[in-house]
This record gives structure tokens, C-alpha cells and sequence, in this order.
């Protein structure tokens, strides 16, 4: 009997959306090629952390309408929503890494049937949808399976805030893009199963295009709320204050400065762009520069800190891309810390949202309390404006060399 779908990729995006779909009574195959991670959902438990999913994908395992397995099996639809890293080139610039689109998908051909689904939810490059129909041909043809009959596929691309996931699976429009018409319409029936929002039907160029756009745009803002940080350094004005009465003009809403941009959507999306069309998208590329310069700006801070200090200590405060959660993807903060690590800082890591410290840690900082880091550290350099961070006294920041990157002490 076939499945209602699989999703391949169980992480930040994949376990969501498969809990959701089979918490709505669809018969849901979660496939990743971690056999920790098949484990770990098979019992009902997660391995990221995220606001309410392990209630979601605890109800969804024990309704039986969820179970994760290492493969593939034969369903009606089949959701790719696996990682598209990036290559990093010598001059700077990223060059999309399909691989694990391209391995899903051929893992594919040994069930796929006629009048199924592939859907792309991996935030992709233009064209990738297209691709992804070239590989499966590609390997049904290397196999020597025979598919009488046609194969649907579409983008439909996710819009989740990592903390506000679940909320917004269900409250945010969506764009459905199929290679086909009735690819648009399959996709649009099918996460009508959850979502309230609107569902907007196109062709799947336009479709991974309006992703990468959102990602780009916000990365834009961004990197000018960044840019004039450095300005206002250079000019001895608190950047807090400047934006604060700048934001008081009815048609100005600049964002708030960090220590870089993280994350794997708007770190990434925007050089899928600009490899794409690196002649036209000359503002993106600068804006990507931009972000991915900060964090060297702050490393500079830290060295004049440092001056004069025997043997300091560090304190980084956050190691997450963003406030409040687990995820370090492309952080700056943990690439701040990595590089004070290895350039012989003490390196105090304190994150909350984490049990161990990541791998590019491992050997060369210690993961230590909030409490202990204040009490120990010379320089407390704020990376990241979680809750916990937020509610320190000043008070407790006397005698301490302070770099804040976000404003919560400095505004």
C-alpha cells in the first residue's frame, strides 16, 4: 500500500512539515540518512530544538502516521527538503552544492510510479526543479526502469522562522510552482492539508526565484543596519541611538546591526542569485560582502580589547545565528568564537540553547553557565540577544571589557 508521502530530510524543515501532515491524517515516511536521527524520531523524541515539536512529532509517531526510516518507499508525493550548501570560491563568492538535492532525488527512482508527485522544498537555485526531472530521468534510465506515465514535480518553497516554525507552517502564505500546471494544482491540494494561509499557483522558476528574492531583500536591509554600525563607529556616534530617532520618520524602518548574518536561508539565498546573474546582481553581492565582513570587524574589536591584558578571557555570549534558539547554521557568532579560538584566546562559550559545544569548538573552548562567564571572563563580547542576556544587570558588567554586537546593553 502507498504512503500519502515521504519527506526526505529531517531536519529543521523536513521533521516539522512531516509532523504536521501526519498529525492531519496522512500516512507520512520520514526519510534521513542519519541513522541517529531515524532512531531518535521512531521513539517519539526530536534532535533539534524548536518551540512545541516534541509534542507534535511525539503525537504524530504514536498516531502511527509517522515513522522515519533510511530509504525511501513508494507514495503518492515525495518532499525533498534536504540542505543546499554552497562552495566557497577564491574570490569570495559562493557557487550553489546541489549534491544532496541530486542524491535525494535519484533516491528516488526505485519507487517512484506514474502520477506521483516531487516536490522541492529545499530553498534551490532557478532551475533546480528542473534538474531535479533530468536526474530521475537520468537514473530510471541507468537502471533500466520503465515509468509508464507522467511525473509531477513543483517548488514549494518554505517561509518558517526558526522559533516560530509550527505557528507559521500554518499561518503563512505559500507559493506553489509546478513544471506543469497540474504540478502547481497537485502541490496547492496537498498543503492545503495545513495551511490556512493563501496558496499562490506559478511555474517553478518564478517559485524559486521569490524565495531567494525574500532572503536577498532582508539581507539587503540588513547589511545597510550593518554598514552604518561601522560608519557610526568610525564617527564615534552610538549606532542604538542614531537608529532609534532615525526610525521615528514615518518612512524609515532601518534594522538592527549585528555581528553578521546567519542561518541558512539569508546567508545563503542571495549568492545563489549572484552566481546565477553576477553581472546584474551587483547590490547583493556587496550586501553579502558587507555581512560576511562583520564578523572580522568584531574580531578587531576584541584584539584592542584585549591589548594589555595578560592571557584574557573571553566570554562569548551566544554561539546561535539568532536569538532564543539551537541553530548555529552559517553563524557569525560561532565563527567569531572558532577564530578567537584558534588565534589563543580563553574562549568562554556560553549558549543555553545547546548541550555541547559544536564540533569547530570541540578541544578549544570551554562550554561553561552565564554566571560562570560573567564572574571569569575579561572581555564579554555579546554575540547574540537571547532572553537570558537580556535580563543581566548592568551592574554585573563592572570591571569587564564589553563588546556588545546587538545593542541590548549599549542602546
Amino acid at each position: 500500500m502507498k504512503l500519502d508521502l515521504t519527506v526526505l530530510g529531517l531536519g529543521y524543515i523536513g521533521l516539522p512539515t512531516a509532523s504536521i501532515f501526519a498529525t492531519k491524517g496522512k500516512k507520512v515516511l520520514g526519510v534521513d540518512v542519519v541513522p541517529r536521527v531515524v532512531e531518535t524520531i521512531n521513539r517519539g523524541d526530536i534532535h533539534i530544538e524548536e518551540p512545541d515539536l516534541d509534542v507534535l512529532v511525539r503525537a504524530a509517531v504514536q498516531s502511527g502516521n509517522l515513522r522515519a526510516a533510511g530509504k525511501p518507499e513508494p507514495a503518492f508525493t515525495h518532499i525533498v527538503a534536504v540542505p543546499t550548501p554552497f562552495d566557497v570560491r577564491p574570490d569570495g563568492s559562493r557557487a550553489p552544492d546541489l549534491t544532496y538535492v541530486e542524491s535525494a532525488t535519484r533516491s528516488l527512482a526505485s519507487v517512484i510510479r506514474a502520477g506521483d508527485l516531487v516536490i522541492l522544498e529545499s530553498t534551490s537555485p532557478v532551475g533546480t526543479t528542473e534538474k531535479m526531472k533530468a536526474w530521475l530521468e537520468d537514473e530510471l534510465a541507468r537502471t533500466g526502469r520503465k515509468v509508464a506515465g507522467e511525473i509531477l514535480y513543483a517548488h514549494c518553497p518554505e517561509r518558517i522562522l526558526p522559533g516560530q516554525m509550527l505557528k507559521e507552517l500554518v499561518s503563512n502564505d505559500r507559493i506553489a510552482g509546478g513544471l506543469t500546471p497540474e504540478a502547481a494544482r497537485r502541490a496547492k491540494e496537498l498543503y492545503r492539508t495545513f495551511c490556512t494561509a493563501e496558496i499562490f499557483e506559478t511555474d517553478a522558476r518564478t517559485a524559486e526565484m521569490a524565495k531567494l528574492t525574500e532572503n536577498a531583500f532582508r539581507d539587503v536591509n540588513i547589511a545597510f543596519a550593518n554598514e552604518l554600525s561601522l560608519v557610526c563607529d568610525r564617527l564615534g556616534i552610538n549606532v542604538w541611538e542614531l537608529i532609534r530617532l532615525a526610525n521615528r520618520h514615518p518612512r524609515v524602518k532601518i534594522l538592527q546591526p549585528g555581528p553578521g548574518v546567519g542561518g541558512h536561508c539569508i546567508a545563503v539565498d542571495p549568492w545563489f542569485i549572484v552566481d546565477a546573474a553576477p553581472k546584474e546582481a551587483r547590490l547583493m553581492r556587496v550586501a553579502r560582502e558587507v555581512n560576511d565582513g562583520k564578523p572580522g570587524w568584531v574580531m578587531d574589536k576584541v584584539r584592542a580589547a584585549a591589548a594589555g591584558l595578560k592571557n584574557p578571557s573571553v566570554a562569548c555570549l551566544g554561539l546561535a545565528f539568532k536569538a532564543n534558539i539551537d541553530d548555529l547554521r552559517e553563524s557569525p557568532s560561532l565563527e567569531i568564537a572558532t577564530h578567537l579560538a584558534d588565534e589563543g584566546y580563553k574562549v568562554l562559550a556560553v549558549e543555553p540553547h545547546v548541550r555541547e559545544l559544536p564540533k569547530a569548538l570541540k578541544g578549544k573552548a570551554e562550554l561553561v553557565g552565564l554566571d560562570d562567564a560573567l564572574a571569569r571572563a575579561d572581555i564579554l563580547l555579546l554575540l547574540v540577544d537571547h532572553n537570558a542576556f537580556k535580563a543581566v544587570p548592568l551592574s554585573r558588567l563592572a570591571g569587564k571589557q564589553v563588546i556588545d554586537t546587538r545593542g541590548i546593553w549599549n542602546a
